[in-house]
């Protein structure tokens, strides 16, 4: 049995999904974007995965590839990639499953609501819809799938990657360690200036508590020029694991972000959350008051009163919101993603 992903960028979360298909006995074929990435990822050999560099083929080279490969389905992710709508339209043709992933929240904006009047277009390319969460089964909706038409669990953290650290946090030390910690793209779109703003609000309240910023993009000089933060380059998944055991909640401020799997390799690893209203991902791994906070969207008053509640929790209080934290990262798994995949199969 074999599966062609047509891809933008190919992330760690994205290769959980597929080792686990492989595990299931599938041979999975992948075309991913091989420059003008927004996160330079390394990626690895694996045993019954292939990869294909866009940069190489053609609309027409896709679809020769495709009819090689015979694929038992096909899932694209990355539509403003219009050369990968070909070789859609002609597997959906063929009644081949054609599986289009959502990971956009519907807004109602003018931009998505004319998407939807040409809803009857876009679904003579795909037969059926993958969506990340909640936000993401409404945009399909909008788009003309019927409820039995649409598959969950779009995207899982590595969760046996990020649960080893939580076991690790309880056995290696007696007192909660004090360090906010963000990770991401150092862009506009992530609110670093709400939380930058939302830091120096409490400066006089920290309590020894550490602001740290992981990531790369645009603003990054800009905050290295700040003081009273750390900031480090982009890590690798195998680099990035090791912060864990040293944060002791982390933030996402975005003004917009569609899902955000970041929050749940956080949870996994049993790390509280505070994140924006805007944070898809928080409608299935973040309750308020329960294993974290969520703050009003570009409010960095709101932002502030949230990091002074985790400074302000004892020990005892933020273990057990790491606990809980941990207990909802379970919600989904590479396995709950590959078998929402194959559940389209006869």
């Amino acid at each position: 049995m074999k599966i062609l992903y047509l891809y933008t960028e190919v992330m760690g979360y994205t290769l959980s999904t597929v080792k686990e298909l492989i595990n299931l006995n599938y041979e999975v074929h992948i075309v991913n974007w091989d420059k003008n990435q927004q996160v330079p990822m390394k990626l690895k050999k694996i045993e019954g995965l292939t990869f294909y560099p866009r940069s190489e083929y053609n609309y027409k080279d896709i679809i020769n590839l495709g009819k090689k490969i015979s694929p038992n389905m096909v899932v694209v992710s990355g539509w403003q990639d219009l050369g990968y709508l070909p070789a859609a339209f002609y597997f959906n043709s063929k009644n081949i499953p054609v599986i289009a992933g959502f990971d956009d929240q519907w807004k109602g904006s003018i931009r998505q609501k004319i998407a939807a009047l040409f809803s009857f277009i876009i679904r003579k390319f795909f037969s059926h819809a993958w969506v990340s969460g909640l936000y993401q089964f409404e945009y399909a909706k909008k788009f003309g799938f019927k409820n039995n038409q649409i598959i969950y669990d779009l995207y899982s953290a590595d969760i046996n990657l990020y649960n080893q650290f939580y076991e690790q946090k309880f056995d290696q030390i007696n007192s909660y360690p004090k360090r906010f910690l963000f990770v991401g793209r150092f862009e506009n779109v992530k609110a670093m200036d709400i939380l930058l703003d939302a830091w120096k609000l409490i400066e006089s309240n920290r309590d020894g508590w550490e602001l740290h910023f992981i990531g790369n993009g645009s603003l990054k000089s800009k905050l290295t020029q700040e003081d009273g933060i750390i900031v480090s380059d982009f890590m690798q998944p195998n680099e990035l694991v090791k912060e864990i055991p040293k944060t002791g909640c982390f933030i996402l401020p975005s003004r917009h972000e569609p899902w955000g799997v970041v929050i749940h390799e956080f949870a996994s690893a049993g790390i509280p959350l505070v994140c924006s209203e805007a944070t898809g991902a928080a409608s299935t791994f973040l309750i308020n008051n329960f294993n974290g906070f969520i703050f009003k969207n570009n409010n960095s008053n709101d932002l502030a009163k949230k990091m002074l509640k985790i400074i302000n929790s004892t020990d005892k209080e933020l273990f057990e919101m790491s606990k809980n934290s941990y207990e909802m990262g379970k919600r989904i798994s590479p396995l709950s993603s590959a078998m929402n995949l194959l559940s389209i199969l006869d």
